[in-house]
């Protein structure tokens, strides 16, 4: 039955993406970023009703109080593509900090750019970081709502990889909240595959961190946030409590 109602739910969803994908063209022509913005979280919308009602997935926000209405640093953890959607509805002008190649697909990749997400090509270093710190600063001043996976990459539940400097960078060049994130997304949507296992999916959200702390002591706070909201909200917390293989 789990295999029925993922098949089910992929082939909802790539219909779903096709037709907004084709619905979206006069968006792009007219090059209205919150016009894309909105449309976005349309999709976003559809697509997390589709798992719920497909996959029998219910998902939990605790610590919404915690989000400012204003410009803010999301520093989540990040385990399955449920992450890429969640923000989408739960902050009123999110920009997720995303991989370059995600923009190259057909239909998602132009309304990726258009809606103000920032792509960030990591083979070229320093100059992507440069790069980085200007557009997220010109989206803080706007009011926007920046996210950013400090991990990296999608890392397994209860797994502690050591986190990307860019983080780090961003807090200190605004200052605006940064607000630590905890899930257990990856228990339910698998990292790899589509085989999605029912059940509650928990978004857990932190009290804001100090930004003007130096690299190792924001890197030291968000992974205790991180510990203490996955013990608080019994998701998995990682054994190895190591903060920086660096260190």
């Amino acid at each position: 039955m789990t295999r029925i109602r993922a098949s089910l739910f992929v082939t909802y969803f790539i219909i779903l993406t096709l037709l907004m994908g084709l619905g979206a063209m006069p968006i792009r022509l007219l090059r209205r970023r919150s016009l894309a913005l909105r449309y976005a979280q349309c999709w976003s919308a559809l697509t997390l009703w589709g798992l719920k009602n497909f996959c029998r997935i219910r998902i939990t926000v605790t610590g919404k109080h915690h989000l400012p209405t204003g410009p803010c640093l999301i520093a989540s953890q990040h385990q399955s593509f449920f992450d890429g959607f969640i923000w989408m509805i739960l902050v009123p002008r999110p920009a997720y900090v995303i991989k370059q190649e995600l923009t190259r697909i057909p239909f998602i990749g132009p309304m990726l750019v258009l809606s103000g997400m920032v792509p960030v090509e990591r083979a070229a270093g320093a100059k992507a970081l440069r790069a980085l710190m200007k557009t997220t600063q010109e989206h803080f001043d706007s009011g926007r709502q920046i996210i950013i996976f400090p991990e990296g990459t999608r890392t397994p539940p209860g797994e502690r990889v050591p986190l990307q400097p860019g983080v780090v960078a961003l807090a200190k060049q605004a200052s605006v909240p940064v607000i630590p994130v905890a899930t257990d997304s990856g228990l339910h949507w698998p990292r790899r595959g589509w085989l999605m296992q029912p059940g509650e999916i928990t978004v857990a959200i932190g009290e804001a961190l100090p930004a003007s702390a130096g690299r190792h002591s924001l890197i030291d706070s968000i992974y205790r946030s991180w510990d203490r909201l996955s013990a608080a909200s019994g998701l998995p917390v990682p054994v190895d409590n190591s903060v920086d293989s660096r260190r």
